[in-house]
């Protein structure tokens, strides 16, 4: 085994991920804001850069046109000679911060006190006193030196220190950076500000998840304006009010199945307490016809009980609108129904039955079980010897309608807007048997196909539970 060497060493600040994980630290305002700072950053000194350079080129420029001018004014004048101008005293001439010289061909300068006065000189002024070039300017340490034919063989070299320049674009240096600092702290601040004032909304939305979380309060947060943060709010509150309604249906469906289940369970520990009793010693004898009514009413208690909490299990599943890739025959999903209800009818009752081939997508065993619900419950309302018919009718040529009407005394006009509701009873079907739920599961197996049910009453007078699937004509 060998040690890594230096260049397997990674640490967190080389890491491009080990830098967003600290930036993921501090919360989106500061983010925000330092993203604000650090935009104005770059910004400034971009800008600082291009103004320092463009502003010291401007200087530079506006210099070497003055003194050229001045040079070639000079140079040309008729008030003075050239030599009698370079033999004069930059001071004498008011201005002390200039050098005069004039240049020669042949290499030779003429200036005043010498060398105190004279300005840089090169072979580039040489070649301006030899012809070569019209005129020259370039700069030379401290000084912007020009050069101009001042007659046959010579120039006249004019030098200007650069102290005063140099200074402007010292301050220059300095002030642009401060302005920019200013510039970036408040960036910084406005990027903060903005931040502040744009995320207000997504705050209300953290605090309304942090109070459902904490105290399960579900009440929907205000909405202001129309913009993605006013959807978004729009979207939580339907959410809120999603899961209000799905919290509101588990606590009616556990207190719904607690009173339905506390009847049965009543009565059935009431049963078998008689039945212990009657088994202790010394006690009574409790007669035969006595024990197998008792018996007989257990067992009807216990199947009433496995119906219910097979009713309830079937409700209680929350799961979300099924993909159904089964293509059915809903007419074979009927005759499989019928054939289950006229084993489990208990009175003579006749099926008038009119069906037509259709042909859905859906779940087989699910529409089994909410066709024989409803053929159920037309037996359970139809008198001895009645009729229950049923009936296949098209819509169109994408819908189909499946009628179930029994031979009953009907449903009453108010109770037929909740016949579907779990749990629901009408006054007059308390006494008979059944969970409750059979109808609500039809309603619910209707839904996930994309279908829906209704009640309402039938042309023979009873009732009329009607079921509308989507489907087609077999071809």
């Amino acid at each position: 085994m060998t040690a890594a060497g230096p260049a397997e060493h990674h640490t967190d600040h080389d890491h491009p991920h080990g830098r967003s994980q600290r930036l993921d630290r501090f919360s989106l305002r500061a983010r925000i804001g330092i993203l604000a700072a650090g935009v104005a950053a770059g910004v400034v000194v971009l800008v600082s850069t291009a103004v320092f350079l463009i502003v010291r080129q401007s200087i530079f420029e506006t210099l070497d046109d003055n003194l050229l001018q001045r040079a070639t004014a000079a140079a040309q004048s008729e008030l003075a000679d050239p030599e009698q101008l370079a033999t004069t005293s930059p001071e004498a001439l008011g201005a002390g911060d200039i050098r005069i010289a004039l240049f020669y061909s042949s290499g030779l300068a003429q200036s005043a006190e010498a060398r105190a006065s004279s300005p840089p000189l090169s072979q580039t002024e040489l070649e301006v006193a030899q012809g070569v070039r019209p005129y020259s300017v370039r700069t030379a340490g401290d000084y912007e030196v020009v050069a101009v034919a001042a007659g046959p063989g010579r120039a006249l070299v004019m030098a200007q220190k650069l102290e005063s320049t140099q200074q402007v674009l010292a301050k220059l240096a300095i002030a642009l950076p401060v302005i920019g600092g200013i510039g970036i702290v408040l960036a910084a601040a406005l990027g903060v500000a903005v931040a502040r004032a744009g995320l207000r909304p997504v705050q209300r939305l953290t605090t309304a998840a942090e109070r459902v979380a904490s105290t399960g309060d579900l009440r929907p947060i205000r909405v202001s304006g129309s913009d993605e943060l006013a959807r978004l709010t729009v979207s939580f509150n339907e959410m809120l009010g999603a899961l209000a309604s799905s919290q509101e249906q588990q606590r009616r469906l556990v207190a719904d199945a607690g009173h339905e289940l506390r009847t049965p369970l009543t009565s059935l520990r009431t049963n078998l307490e008689l039945l212990a009793a009657a088994a202790r010693p010394g006690a009574p004898v409790l007669p035969e016809e006595d024990r197998r009514e008792i018996v007989d009413d257990v067992r009807g208690q216990v199947e009433e009980l496995t119906q219910l909490v097979g009713d309830l299990v079937e409700l209680a599943r929350d799961d979300p609108q099924m993909v159904m890739i089964e293509p059915v025959e809903f007419t074979d999903v009927v005759d499989r129904a019928l054939e289950r209800a006229r084993r489990r009818a208990t009175t003579d009752v006749t099926f008038d039955v009119h069906l037509m081939p259709w042909t859905l997508i859906g779940d087989s065993t699910a529409l089994e079980r909410a066709v024989l619900n409803l053929l159920d419950n037309g037996v359970k309302w139809s008198a001895p010897g009645g009729t229950v018919r049923v009936s296949m009718v098209p819509v169109d040529d994408w819908t189909v309608v499946l009628e179930v009407a029994d031979s009953g005394p009907g449903i009453a006009d108010e109770d037929l807007p909740r016949v579907f509701d779990r749990f629901y009873r009408a006054d007059t079907s308390r006494t008979m048997p059944g969970s409750g739920l059979g109808l609500a599961i039809v309603r619910q197996v209707a839904v996930r196909h994309g279908g829906a049910v209704w009640a309402a009453r039938a042309p023979e007078g009873g009732a009329l539970l009607s079921l509308r699937l989507p489907g087609r004509r077999p071809a």
